[in-house]
C-alpha cells in the first residue's frame, strides 16, 4: 500500500449567508470531512478553497486503483470524498446541512493509476456553488468537477 496526495481545489464560493430549508445561516463554511470531522474550515465567502488529504492506494493485480483511509468514504468500485458544508456558531460548533460527493470512480482509471506514479498526487478542481447560487452538494461528476495529476 502506498500513499497519495489528494488536493481540493475550490473555486467560486457561494458566500457566507444561506437559508436551507426555512433557516437563515450566517455563517457558513466548507470542509472536506474526515472521518466524521469537518476538517480545514473554509469561509463560504473566502476567494477559494484548498485541501490536501493523504490516501492510502491499493493496486489490484489488474492494475485497478483503490483508495482507502479516514477521508474516502463508499465500498470498492463507488468510493468517494466527502465536502461538508456548515454553519459555525459562537463556539465553533458546526452545524451541518449539506455535503458534497466527489466521486473517485468516475475519474479516468488511467489518471488515477498516473496519479499513483507521478510523485503520488491527484488534484481535484470544482467551483463550489451550484447552478442555483447556493452551496455545491450531492455528486458531482464530470465536468462539474476536473481532475488531473500533478
Amino acid at each position: 500500500m502506498a500513499v497519495m496526495r489528494v488536493v481540493i481545489e475550490g473555486h467560486d464560493l457561494p458566500g457566507a449567508e444561506f437559508v436551507s430549508e426555512g433557516v437563515a445561516l450566517h455563517n457558513v463554511h466548507v470542509a472536506v470531512q474526515i472521518g466524521e470531522h469537518p476538517v480545514g474550515l473554509v469561509p463560504g465567502d473566502a476567494p477559494s478553497a484548498r485541501w490536501e488529504i493523504d490516501v492510502r492506494t491499493v493496486v489490484a493485480d489488474d492494475g485497478a486503483v483503490d483508495l482507502r483511509g479516514p477521508a474516502v468514504f463508499g465500498k470498492k468500485g463507488e468510493r468517494f470524498l466527502y465536502l461538508t458544508w456548515g454553519d459555525v456558531g459562537a463556539g465553533g460548533s458546526f452545524a451541518r446541512f449539506r455535503r458534497a460527493k466527489l466521486m473517485i470512480g468516475d475519474i479516468e482509471p488511467e489518471l488515477l493509476a498516473a496519479a499513483t506514479q507521478d510523485d503520488g498526487v491527484l488534484v481535484a478542481s470544482l467551483s463550489l456553488t451550484d447552478e442555483r447560487g447556493g452551496p455545491r452538494c450531492a455528486r458531482v461528476k464530470p465536468p462539474t468537477i476536473s481532475w488531473r495529476s500533478g
